[in-house]
């Protein structure tokens, strides 16, 4: 597919500037008219662009507190923008309510936003004191509520799982004897001490433990999973995907969704059988490499450092829809 030239587009009206905004706007490759959708709409940063780049634009996000911001953006955008309050796992669905049956282009911005984690009350920082919460959707099981009841072993098996944490039954063993646990730097500190933390260390350890447990709380994986499916479903003969994620276990997902879904999954390995004689059609073209953010946008915003762009262009073929056990056990 021909590249076509990123527009420039101003974004100083938007509260933030997203993470590799520039490099989202030419993964996409706007053109007037098109339907694109920001599945993590945040406080719009996103959409902001995508709308001043010419498209037409569905924004998404299960946070109660972005929805201000989405209703704003639709009083400015002369009918150009739409606001869903829902997860982007139910993007497909969302969507086709609204009468759009495909789209040209899907973003997501996977994790915790800065906005969430800038308020002390969401309780998503170890840095600040709040309440043990870390929901995104503010309903459902909070981080809370999983500490002071979860089986001490099911602390430890989420810790290792979402938060890579080697130490994790140190810290789960430790987390039992401190119930109930009902603030983040009640938490937070019992995490440092488990782990015998000495202040002005490079990393907190509690770092890994507020990940594990946000994402068990929100599902985070799972949603990216389905949220991936669902984009799949979504995106018209070339139209582009983006997913800009902050971690290992995301960006593993991500990889490895777009790597089968290509055709560019190797025949086989001792963990997954050889299903080259089952092969199904590319439903996306080869990715290309993936773009990490430069040392003045890392300066600028220390959040950065971390994340890592995917782009992929959707193919003619069917979608493959929902995962099998062995894309399940692949990612």
């Amino acid at each position: 597919m021909a590249r076509r030239e990123t527009p420039s587009v101003e974004t100083n009206d938007a509260p933030h500037v997203p993470v590799l905004l520039a490099e989202v706007l030419e993964g996409l490759a706007i053109a007037p008219g098109e339907v694109h959708v920001d599945a993590t709409f945040g406080a719009g940063g996103y959409s902001r662009a995508m709308l001043a780049a010419g498209a037409t634009v569905h924004g998404l996000d299960r946070d109660p507190d972005a929805v201000p911001a989405g209703e704003a953006l639709i009083a400015e955008s002369d009918g150009k923008f739409a606001f869903h309050a829902a997860r982007f796992s139910q993007l497909a669905q969302v969507l086709r309510a609204a009468g759009v049956t495909q789209v040209d282009g899907i973003v997501f911005d996977i994790g915790v936003s800065s906005m969430q984690l800038d308020q002390a009350g969401r309780g998503f920082s170890f840095q600040s004191d709040g309440p043990l919460d870390m929901r995104m959707g503010q309903d459902g099981l909070s981080a809370a509520d999983f500490v002071n009841t979860a089986d001490e072993a099911d602390i430890a098996d989420i810790l290792y799982l979402y938060g890579e944490e080697r130490q994790s039954r140190r810290i789960a063993r430790a987390i039992v004897a401190a119930r109930p646990l009902e603030r983040t730097l009640e938490l937070a500190a019992v995490v440092r001490k488990a782990l015998g933390y000495r202040p002005g260390a490079p990393k907190d350890p509690a770092t890994r433990t507020f990940q594990a447990i946000r994402i068990h709380v929100n599902g985070e994986l799972d949603e990216l999973r389905e949220g991936l499916v669902a984009a799949e479903a979504m995106l018209a003969p070339g139209g582009r995907l983006a997913v800009v994620s902050f971690h290992s276990l995301e960006d593993r997902i991500v990889k490895r969704f777009l790597k089968l879904r290509s055709g560019s999954e190797g025949a086989g390995s001792r963990h997954l059988p050889d299903l080259s004689g089952q092969r199904r059609a590319p439903s996306f073209e080869k990715p290309a490499r993936p773009t990490r953010a430069g040392e003045a946008e890392c300066a600028r915003n220390p959040r950065a450092r971390s994340a890592t762009l995917r782009v992929a262009v959707r193919s003619e073929a069917p979608a493959w829809g929902a995962h099998d056990d062995a894309e399940r056990r692949a990612a």
